[in-house]
């Protein structure tokens, strides 16, 4: 699918960007593999690890209409990584937050159209799914600005579909690298919000594959939800900590106990597959009526239950201790 063609991928150089970059290289022979980011230094490493002929490193910003449709000149396919992540720093400087999140969606969206892109897949999150802080807000509406997106490509063959998951194994600013670094400076305790949160987890592979995939099974308008296990945060610091005693700290300001990813509110619109769920648009695209339950690659799923909510607490599948440190060794 990818061979041969031109991708591009915003917020290239974080750790998304690095990870899904080594695997197109290793499967694909694509044309050109653009990386756009707005941090020079980060481009800069980055050359040093990829250095392919294929490589384009492009300095901009998401919030820079014009560059982004600069750096989309005959790109067939886009992944859309680009976003302010951190709770705290949300909260504390809401309209940057918004400029990036939501203001950089419509650029990414614009640019995809007016060049002829074939694909777009934005990167969501679980505190996209009913928020309670402003980064998950944005995110929402994001992922809702890229959903309906498919009602105003015109004549053009641009579609848009959305990725949501959870926690990334590993990932900056994520907790275990924090636990890592209070061991590593030899911390007199380890910092857990609360003994009895929850969290999804998914490694890096994992997450890069599944957008892989989900190129070819989408139709556009759908939020994919993979099924990927839930971890207790006081079994992360266990499996990181090094003995390190335990403070509890309390939840910080944004922070759910539970993070969902399927809310019940819109359980008549999910359907059940294998190893995933999809979530149908609420609107009905002009001109478009598709079977969402059958995608491209044969698999059919099937509605969820009334009321059916998937998050981190009530997930059927959690890891222990053991299961967190070998899955932490799969990234």
């Amino acid at each position: 699918m990818f061979n041969g063609k031109s991708i591009l991928i915003t917020g290239g150089t974080g750790s998304f960007g690095k990870k899904y970059t080594e695997t197109i290289l290793s499967l694909f022979k694509p044309k050109r593999l653009i990386i756009f980011s707005r941090d020079e230094l980060k481009q800069f490493e980055m050359q040093q690890e990829f250095d392919s002929p294929c490589m384009r490193y492009f300095i901009g910003d998401v919030r820079d209409s014009d560059r982004m449709m600069q750096a989309m000149k005959d790109v067939d396919y886009v992944i859309h990584a680009a976003a302010l992540k951190q709770v705290p720093a949300a909260e504390y400087n809401p309209m940057e937050c918004i400029k990036t999140n939501v203001y950089g969606a419509e650029n990414v969206i614009r640019a995809a159209i007016a060049n002829h892109v074939k694909k777009v897949i934005a990167l969501s999150t679980d505190k996209a799914a009913s928020p309670n802080n402003l980064y998950g807000a944005t995110k929402l509406c994001s992922d809702k600005l890229f959903v309906a997106a498919n009602n105003i490509t015109g004549g053009t063959q641009t579609r848009f579909s959305v990725v949501r998951y959870g926690n990334v194994v590993g990932s900056r600013g994520s907790v275990i690298p924090l636990f890592q670094k209070c061991v590593a400076q030899k911390a007199r305790s380890l910092p857990v919000t609360h003994p009895d949160m929850t969290r999804f987890l998914i490694t890096l592979k994992q997450g890069v594959h599944f957008v892989l995939k989900n190129f070819t099974r989408m139709h556009g308008g759908e939020i994919f939800v993979p099924k990927i296990p839930s971890v207790r945060l006081i079994d992360l610091a266990h499996a990181f900590g090094n003995g390190l005693p335990i403070e509890i700290i309390g939840v910080r300001p944004g922070e759910k106990m539970h993070e969902i990813m399927c809310p019940s509110d819109d359980s008549h619109l999910t359907l059940e597959f294998k190893d995933h769920y999809v979530m149908r648009p609420t609107i009905k695209f002009y001109g478009a009526d598709h079977d969402y339950s059958l995608n491209a690659l044969g698999e059919r799923g099937i509605p969820v239950p009334e009321g059916f909510e998937y998050h981190s607490g009530c997930n059927p599948v959690f890891l222990n201790v053991e299961e967190i440190l070998n899955i932490e060794q799969r990234t």
